[in-house]
């Protein structure tokens, strides 16, 4: 029996249309992608040497200047998926 609660799934075209709205800085989808990302966000802020809140504080910047900067490209967010 799972002991802890799953991260959202999902779709792979939700994901890019999440990113896409993320790079046009609309904060819902932002803070959807950091809940979505959150479980790796604080399990990866215990291998950092400082204390937990900063280090997820300090993942989450990073993570969404990341996004800033990394291009999603153009025709995906509006093809449907195809099965």
């Amino acid at each position: 029996m799972e002991t802890q609660n799953d991260s959202p799934i999902i779709s792979d075209l939700e994901l890019l249309e999440l990113l896409q709205a993320a790079k046009h800085k609309e904060p819902l989808a932002m803070l959807k992608l950091i809940e979505i990302y959150n479980e790796d966000i604080v399990r990866i802020s215990q291998y950092i040497k400082m204390p937990k809140e900063d280090a997820i504080s300090a993942i989450i910047v990073e993570f969404l200047d990341l996004l800033q900067a990394t291009e999603v490209p153009a025709g995906l967010c509006d093809q449907e998926d195809s099965l």
